[in-house]
């Protein structure tokens, strides 16, 4: 399936299924949230599982203006993260650059009838005329998706967000900027809990920048957050308020034969996710994704090279500022298979088990509904062969940053700049 946004403002920013997989939720550039709903299965069909289809769009941030630092405030989704289903509702965070908003996202089948007081188009009666007593009914409707602010987080974060993480306690949830983590209560929005602040009293002494955070998926008390200097560092809350100490960081000895000017900007890490057992982390630089025991600090016990061919290439990649791009990574849902984006629309999968991995493009051209995609190749010199791609006629401004894996089943949602693709298993 294939989703088209066709303006600049449709670019998307962000990608992320619910809980139950049911509902993908895509933000935009324009500061619109889009969610998808997966249809039942056909009976018919058992063997094809349903689509994506759209269930509500709605507006959930507004362009700003910071009057007294005289800055634009965009209205751009950095990152979207949905709570866990307790009712019959849906509740996501979605964030810009310096405000987080709770919404609701309810629906509705039936409509009150038969009121005293109003007529049916919402206009009050004379109450002279009311001579008798009416009990209201309700009455079938066509289903309206309704998506309701219930919360403004703001005015917390000088920089901008990069990050918002729910907590297993489901009362709690983080918010990451460049220098600080904030923890706020889902309920309280006027005031949060700094847990994290790296600002130096010396702003030119500033070597390093939070670059993510995410919670622990069951351990409540701990989380990490990864720099720009390629390290992770794990905190624990029960060892003090504010968690300036971590309590194990996570970082590899750099390789002195591939020491270059770009190191430290290839280092950065832009992204870390916990497995779903908890037991490990993945992390993502530029060149490469990383698995990490949170058992074992001294290096990862996984290394997957991403697009190694680019190394060759940085000095232009540096030039057009892609070597700047913030490429994300996720886990399926048992976390034996790790996928993240790359250039020219590909986006490639690790198999952790079998160490197989496999480079797939998203694009319309090769993309047809029920089509089966092929794996692709990149030459890196030499004669190419037949199915190969050159490295020099890669698209730099084709990249996939954002993908998600459906948390039971093997559905993949992949962001290009402005199509948002997904793709299933071929079943047999």
């Amino acid at each position: 399936m294939i989703a088209k946004f066709s303006h600049a403002a449709d670019i998307i920013s962000t990608v992320e299924f619910n809980h139950s997989g049911e509902l993908l939720a895509t933000g935009d550039k324009g500061g619109r949230v889009v969610i998808f709903q997966q249809e039942p299965e056909s009976k018919s069909q058992p063997q094809c599982r349903g689509e994506y289809n759209v269930y509500s769009t709605f507006q959930s941030h507004e362009p700003e203006f910071d009057y007294l630092k005289s800055l634009e405030i965009e209205e751009k989704i950095n990152k979207i993260r949905w709570l866990p289903q307790k009712n019959a509702a849906q509740f996501l965070l979605s964030t810009n650059d310096k405000t987080i908003k709770l919404w609701k996202i309810s629906e509705r089948d039936k409509r009150p009838e038969g009121y005293n007081l109003k007529e049916e188009d919402g206009r009050y009666r004379d109450f002279n005329t009311v001579t008798t007593l009416r009990v209201p009914v309700f009455r079938p409707m066509d289903l309206m998706v309704e998506a309701s602010p219930r919360r403004v987080f703001a005015n917390a974060h000088t920089y901008h967000i990069n990050s918002i993480s729910v907590n297993s306690d489901c009362e709690t949830y983080l918010s990451a900027d460049d220098l600080r983590i904030n923890l706020w209560n889902l309920e309280i929005t006027d005031r949060s809990f700094n847990i994290v602040d790296i600002k130096p009293a010396n702003m030119e002494e500033l070597t390093e920048v939070i670059t993510a955070a995410e919670f622990h998926p069951n351990q409540c008390n701990t989380f990490v957050y990864s720099s720009s200097k390629g390290t992770i560092r794990l905190c624990d809350m029960r060892a003090s308020a504010l968690c300036d100490k971590h309590a194990k960081m996570f970082e590899e000895p750099e390789d002195p034969n591939n020491r270059s000017f770009f190191s430290e900007i290839i280092s950065s890490i832009s992204d870390v996710k916990f497995s779903h057992s908890g037991r490990y982390m993945m992390t993502r630089d530029y060149l490469s994704v990383k698995i990490w025991d949170l058992n074992m600090e001294s290096r990862p016990v996984e290394t997957y090279q991403v697009h190694e061919y680019l190394r060759s290439k940085l000095c232009s990649l540096y030039e057009n500022d892609c070597i700047f791009d913030k490429f994300e990574c996720c886990w399926n849902g048992n976390d034996s298979v790790v996928m993240t984006g790359s250039y020219n629309n590909f986006f490639r999968m690790f198999d952790r088990g079998y160490r197989q991995d496999v480079t797939l493009e998203a694009s319309r051209e090769n993309s047809k509904p029920r089509s089966v995609l092929k794996p692709r190749k990149v030459s890196t010199g030499g004669k190419r062969k037949k199915d190969e791609i050159s490295v020099d006629s890669l698209d730099f401004n084709k990249k996939i940053l954002h993908t998600a894996w459906h948390p039971l089943d093997n559905i993949i949602a992949v962001a290009t700049t402005n199509n948002l693709y997904i793709f299933q298993e071929k079943l047999n």
